[in-house]
Formats: structure tokens, C-alpha cells, sequence
């Protein structure tokens, strides 16, 4: 067990992630899941990712995404019955990498991201359900080819952390800190004239490395300062069967998330999960198997 006060408060049941593909990837919400039932196993809480690829806040979509194959979903189409069919405690969003559309500033689009996140801030704060916002990854121009794409979600980012002084919103950085961890390597490669490190092949979607730099940001955010110098998950757990552990965690991730999203519903195209109640056995099984190894 910890020395520090547990991240969550007692009453938290059931924590949402909403966002975008880096979101429903989700090894930064399986990384805060095992971490914290590793350290804190006497609190037991609901893990629900509802990251959907290619979403936005802002609404927007460019001219022919996915090859034209069909617009980037909006939030605004499926929040209402996410919200009802949650019912969560406690929620984080992480947008804006797909919200600047991978082009130049634009007051235009900024201002579609700003009222997005304004709203979606405002459907869960009128409920008294905690929103912590996030700020989005960082985007790598040498990867993403996106050039000024870095700097508008620098912008992004900046007023996203402006909000907790102008409305007291609760912000929790994560952009800045995998910029500076990039940045740092990209450091180190250029002194050995070299340029081969990345924490996102394509720029956008981080690997596993950007995924810890995220869950661990958000750890500190929620007081877990023993995090600070653990380079990834195992070395910031102890339990003697962690890597199982973290095994059995993320197969439980990928069986629900799918499920969720096809039980609230969504217009994009992708795979369809099991329905809800199916994929809430199977979940239990894996949790008999967790609950087994944690003894």
C-alpha cells in the first residue's frame, strides 16, 4: 500500500475516459487501472474508456477523411446517451489532436474546439459530476509531417490550462510533459547524430513509452508523487505477479471498451463489441482471475 492518500476519493465508483483513437488505444487508462489496483486494492472502481477514433469536440472534419469514407464523428452526436448509460463519478476528456485538423492555426477552428470543450465541461458540471480536462498529446511535425501542427496544439493546450485560473475548471497537463520528454531525446539524437527516437511512429498515436508519460502526469495530478521517477508501469508497482496483472487488465480493456461504444452507440465504422451484458460476464471472469492472482 501507499504512504500517499489514495488518487480517488472513497465515493468514486465509476471513472469515464472520453476522447479520441489515443484514448480508445487506452494503455494509458490500463496503466492507471493496474497501477492503482496494485497500490490501492481495497478500492474498487470501474475503468469505462469511451475513447472513439477519430472523434472531435469541435465538431469539425476535413474535406474527404478516411478517403472520404465517412466525416470524423462529433462528440455532440452521442455524449447525451453516454452520459446515461455511464453514469460515472468522476470524468477525464482528452481532446484536441484531431480538432485543429492537422492544419495551420485557425481562429475559426480554435474557437469550435474552445465552445466543444466549454460545452461538454458545462453538460457535466450541471449534473455535479466531477470533469477533469486533459490537455491533448503532443504531435511530432518529424513523424506527422503536419508542419505548425506542434504549435497549434501548443495553443490548444495553453488555453485549456488558462482555464483553471479564468473558471476554475480542473485541468491536468499532459502535452507539455511528453513534449519535454521528446524534445530531451530528440536532444540526445542530435548530439549523437542520430534520429531515431519517437514516442508516436506516425506522429499522432503514441507507443508505450507516450502512453506512461500520460497516465503518469495524470497520476501526479491526483497526488501519486512516487511516480515521479518510475520510468514505466512495472517500476512504479511492486506486486510480485504485476506483469500478469497488467496482462489480465488490458484484456478486460479491450473486451469493454468495444462493448461500451457499441452500447451507446456511434456513427463511425469500426468493429462492433459484445452486447453490454455478455461482455459484463466475460469481464467478471477475468476479474475471478485477477482477484486470484492478487491474493
Amino acid at each position: 500500500m501507499s504512504s500517499f492518500a489514495q488518487p480517488f476519493s472513497a465515493g468514486t465508483k465509476k471513472v469515464l475516459f472520453l476522447g479520441n483513437s489515443i484514448t480508445y488505444a487506452g494503455q494509458y487508462i490500463v496503466d492507471i487501472e493496474a497501477y492503482c489496483m496494485m497500490n490501492y486494492p481495497g478500492q474498487k472502481i470501474e475503468f469505462i474508456n469511451m475513447g472513439l477514433p477519430s472523434e472531435t469536440v469541435s465538431g469539425l472534419s476535413e474535406a474527404g477523411h478516411a478517403g472520404g469514407k465517412f466525416p470524423r464523428p462529433d462528440l455532440h452526436e452521442r455524449l447525451d446517451r453516454v452520459m446515461a448509460l455511464t453514469k460515472p463519478d468522476l470524468v477525464f476528456a482528452c481532446y484536441g489532436m484531431n480538432d485543429g485538423l492537422y492544419m495551420p492555426f485557425d481562429n475559426v477552428r480554435f474557437q469550435k474546439f474552445k465552445d466543444g470543450i466549454s460545452w461538454l465541461h458545462d453538460k457535466y458540471a450541471a449534473k455535479g459530476i466531477r470533469i477533469v480536462h486533459l490537455t491533448p498529446p503532443v504531435y511530432d511535425e518529424l513523424r506527422g509531417g503536419k508542419k505548425g501542427y506542434s504549435e497549434v496544439l501548443d495553443k490548444y493546450s495553453d488555453w485549456l490550462l488558462g482555464q483553471k485560473k479564468a473558471k476554475n475548471w480542473e485541468v491536468a497537463d499532459l502535452h507539455y510533459p511528453m513534449k519535454k520528454y521528446l524534445e530531451a531525446h530528440r536532444k540526445v539524437d542530435a548530439a549523437l547524430n542520430i534520429n531515431g527516437f519517437y514516442l508516436a511512429a506516425d506522429g499522432v498515436h503514441p507507443g508505450e513509452t507516450g502512453h506512461w508519460i500520460m497516465a503518469k502526469a495524470l497520476l501526479l495530478y491526483l497526488g501519486e508523487k512516487k511516480v515521479s521517477t518510475a520510468a514505466d508501469l512495472p517500476g512504479a508497482v511492486t506486486h510480485s505477479k504485476k506483469y500478469e496483472l497488467i496482462k489480465l487488465i488490458a484484456q478486460k480493456q479491450d473486451l469493454m471498451k468495444d462493448a461500451w461504444l457499441t452500447a451507446a452507440g456511434h456513427k463511425r465504422p469500426m468493429k462492433k463489441g459484445l452486447p453490454l451484458e455478455e461482455a459484463t460476464i466475460k469481464a467478471a471472469e477475468i476479474d475471478e482471475q485477477i482477484s486470484s492472482l492478487m491474493k
